[in-house]
């Protein structure tokens, strides 16, 4: 047995990620009867460089398939790449300086193509480095022509069960990414901004101040609103207000939304500043003017303020007000703006057509299908609940962008039937309208629809793609539901809310069994790490390079399932330094082990024996119904501490004198080789799905020529022993620990060295059976403490030391 005295871990990691590529060690069987536990993996969004919240999060979910593997389940881990539709475009746009209406559509989808493909390989170099025990025969891209069929597929589906359709409506627009997105793609985002009092006249030609933070659309004001409980303006309702600058006649209208106590309790409505004012727009049949572009500027509806952009045009209309008298007051005011989340540029509401998928008419059974999901943690549904409940949108999925999965949809010019909607057939998916017609149909006979995607249509049937639905039917069933939906807490209300949605729609059921949410890697300073925004100061490459990727996915088992945690190096060290000691541990136990033949039949143990196979009991129980639930860190934790604290500590001082002083046949020896090659075996285990490298080259270097498996990764999971758990030797493992640390705590204090012999060692307790194991332990006791005599007695003397409060114990030392 070749036991290098120092573990190598970048040699290590390489070495074993060739060996597990080479035997297939993480590959899914379809024909294995074992049960199935699917994972539907995150496909990253290709938009930056991956980044150590990314380690955080995925290793999280390895955590989870590594543990479920070994207790016995057949466990589908694919992997994607979400490289269709926004977020990959943007990306382009600012790596290299282009924008599609310079280079045209086809150079600038080229140009995505490749860009992805860069970033694709270094994303899986990444993980494979991580150790993510991904099989990779399933691996999938949202816009390789399997998912642009899925998605597709869905599309046609939806719109057949009257689900999806197209209709002009007001849509949330960004002018930046310059395309309608979806409402939850729309964050909060905190600012200071001008709260101005306008000088609005009523038909007597009376003042009627009102108040706003967005004069620009002064054009666009179709109503005014007062509250109906207001007394102070309820008597103006059914007058009419006229607009400053522009002199436009238009309605008071009394409604509850109109808060009384907000700027002058007056409120003007304008297509389209707010969500407020579309529903107004609806509910009163109010005229439509529509005076911001899509580009962010303002059109010829607006006058003399046409052709600036917003800001500009609110910028002048504050000024013209002013000039002319009609600005009464102006002063700075927090504001809550809606934000598109991928660019932080404030929305806008424009009408035009678009394809929604109906939501609004099902919350009651989008609610229903959350509650069946069991969510870890638990609070995180509450979430998910609240986000529902409040959806004031349908679902507009229609994009106008270059790069994403085109509808499969035309239009038809034939005379009598023009723009009658016609639907590909699903036999020839995948299509692409411009490039592909309709059956039965000409290219001059069709207008193609040329909207693609949102990139949720299609990362929404995540499942189906990856479980390979339209290719594979047997397969399919066979995985779905998955067992396993794991992603971090901001994208409920799109991936986990969306993939529902379609599952219900598509198939009467939820898509998932459990969702495991993660938090974000933060940085140090404070806030998100972002791979579209730089991914932090650290590279994950470089703290693997300088701890091991073992000390980093120590670092991510450090947190619980839904919390955020802060980048931290120190805590990664700390990580590097457990897999020092493990290989240490492991290096000085298994070197009394070369020639030792394990067997199921247990030898008769010593005390101290019968209290580490004990405890490791416990701790096997508790390490497994931690991992059940989810908990790896409080898995880890257990692990951890038996280790250092009843193994490393404690049994291997204890157990020295046997090792390295009796005859190998020796019983008391048998049984210390016995107590060590199951105790390390179990602790390499239980630590293989959080430290996946170390674990297993212990276990090829030793354990694999007495074991069945060829990898620590497919060996069973550790099973409790009852007949090993023996809760009488409890008090003696904490009366030998509790001698132990005296003297430790005796030599520190005087300055001595821990190898320094004691002339005297007296241990008195009124509890015989406790006395009659110490003195079985004589030869461990004499290991730890390195005393020269050893005495019993069952009365101390006075100046005896109380070691132990519990087993009313008591020592004397001398030197």
């Amino acid at each position: 047995m070749q036991f290098p005295k120092r573990y190598k871990s970048k040699i290590v990691e390489e070495k074993l990620q060739n060996i597990w590529e080479e035997r297939n060690i993480f590959q899914f069987s379809f024909e294995d009867s074992r049960p199935v536990y699917a994972i539907d993996t995150p496909p990253p969004t290709v938009s930056g460089d991956l980044h150590l919240g990314h380690c955080y999060s995925y290793s999280q979910t390895d955590f989870m398939a590594r543990f479920w593997r070994m207790s016995g389940y057949n466990v589908f881990y694919p992997m994607g790449w979400d490289d269709n539709g926004l977020p990959t475009e943007r990306l382009v746009e600012k790596r290299l300086g282009i924008k599609p209406i310079q280079v045209g559509r086809e150079k600038f989808i080229e140009a995505i193509q490749e860009v992805s493909q860069d970033l694709e390989s270094d994303y899986k170099s990444l993980w494979k480095r991580l150790g993510l025990s991904v099989d990779w025969g399933y691996t999938y891209a949202t816009i390789s022509p399997e998912s642009r069929k899925v998605s597709q597929y869905s599309f046609i589906d939806l719109y057949n069960k009257d689900l999806a359709h197209r209709v002009s409506a007001p849509s949330i627009w960004c002018p930046t990414c310059g395309t309608a997105i979806a409402q939850a793609e729309v964050d909060d985002l905190e600012r200071e901004t001008n709260f101005i009092t306008m000088a609005f006249k009523l038909d007597d030609g009376q003042i009627l101040p009102i108040a706003t933070t967005r004069p620009e659309l002064l054009p666009a004001c179709v109503a005014v609103f007062v509250n109906p409980n207001d007394e102070k303006h309820r008597d103006l309702v059914g007058k009419t207000a006229i607009t400053p600058i522009f002199g436009k006649e238009v309605p008071i209208i009394a409604d509850h939304k109109a808060d009384p106590e907000k700027g002058t309790g007056v409120v003007m409505c304008c297509t389209f500043g707010d969500t407020t004012d579309v529903e107004w727009w609806y509910t009163y049949k109010l005229p439509l003017i529509a005076v911001v572009n899509r580009d962010g500027k303002l059109n010829e509806l607006s006058g003399p303020y046409a052709g600036l952009k917003v800001t500009a045009a609110r910028e002048k209309i504050i000024t013209d007000l002013a000039e002319q008298g009609l600005l009464l007051d102006t002063k700075k005011t927090p504001q809550t703006v809606r934000v598109h989340e991928r660019c932080d540029t404030p929305v806008e509401y424009i009408e035009a057509k678009q394809w929604f998928i109906k939501l609004l008419e099902h919350k009651d059974k989008f609610l229903e299908a959350g509650k069946s999901i069991t969510w870890h943690p638990a609070h995180f549904h509450n979430r998910y609940e609240n986000w529902v409940q409040n959806l004031g949108w349908d679902w507009c999925i229609s994009r106008q962008r270059y790069y994403g999965v085109p509808f499969p949809i035309w239009y038809s010019k034939r005379d009598g039937e023009e723009g009658k909607i016609l639907v590909a057939h699903p036999d020839d998916l995948p299509i692409d309208p411009a490039v592909d017609t309709p059956r039965g149909y000409s290219r001059d006979e069709v207008e193609a629809e040329t909207d693609v995607m949102d990139t949720w249509a299609t990362s929404s049937v995540s499942p189906q793609v990856a479980g390979r639905w339209l290719e594979n039917k047997e397969l399919f069933e066979k995985l779905f539901p998955m067992s396993l939906r794991p992603h971090s807490h901001e994208i409920i209300r799109t991936w986990t809310f969306y993939t529902i949605v379609k599952s219900l729609y598509h198939f009467g059921k939820i898509p998932w069994a459990n969702i495991a949410i993660s938090g974000w890697g933060i940085l140090p300073a404070g806030g998100k790490v972002s791979k579209s925004r730089g991914g932090g100061p650290i590279d994950p490459m470089s703290m693997m390079d300088k701890y091991s990727v073992d000390a980093v996915r120590y670092w991510s088992a450090s947190t619980k399932l839904g919390r955020d945690a802060v980048i931290n190096e120190e805590k990664i060290a700390i990580g590097n330094k457990l897999v020092t000691k493990i290989w240490n541990v492991a290096r000085f136990a298994l070197g009394f082990l070369e020639e030792y033949q394990p067997s199921q039949d247990v030898p008769s143990l010593l005390p101290l024996d019968r209290w580490l196979l004990s405890r490791l009991q416990h701790t096997i129980e508790k390490a497994t119904v931690s991992f059940r639930d989810y908990d790896y860190t409080s898995a880890k934790d257990d692990v951890e501490s038996y280790f250092w604290n009843v193994l490393a500590d404690n049994y291997l001082e204890m157990v020295k004198t046997r090792l390295y002083e009796l005859g190998d046949n020796e019983p008391a020896k048998l049984a210390a080789k016995y107590s060590l090659y199951n105790a390390l075996l179990a602790i390499i285990k239980m630590l293989a799905p959080i430290m996946p490298y170390i674990t297993e080259e212990i276990f090829q270097i030793y354990y694999a020529q007495h074991e069945p498996e060829v990898s620590l990764h497919i060996s069973k999971w550790p099973e409790v022993s009852s007949p090993l758990i023996d809760e009488s030797v409890e008090l003696f493992g904490n009366a030998i620990v509790g001698i132990a640390t005296e003297v430790r705590r005796y030599k520190s204090t005087n300055q001595i060295s821990m190898g320094t012999p004691l002339t005297r060692l007296q241990i008195f307790s009124s509890n015989q059976e406790l006395i009659s194991d110490l003195k079985a332990s004589i030869l461990d006791i004499t290991s730890v403490t390195r005393a020269q005599n050893i005495e019993f007695g069952d009365i101390p003397p006075v100046e005896a030391l109380a070691v132990s409060e519990v087993e009313n114990m008591w020592v004397t030392i001398e030197q």
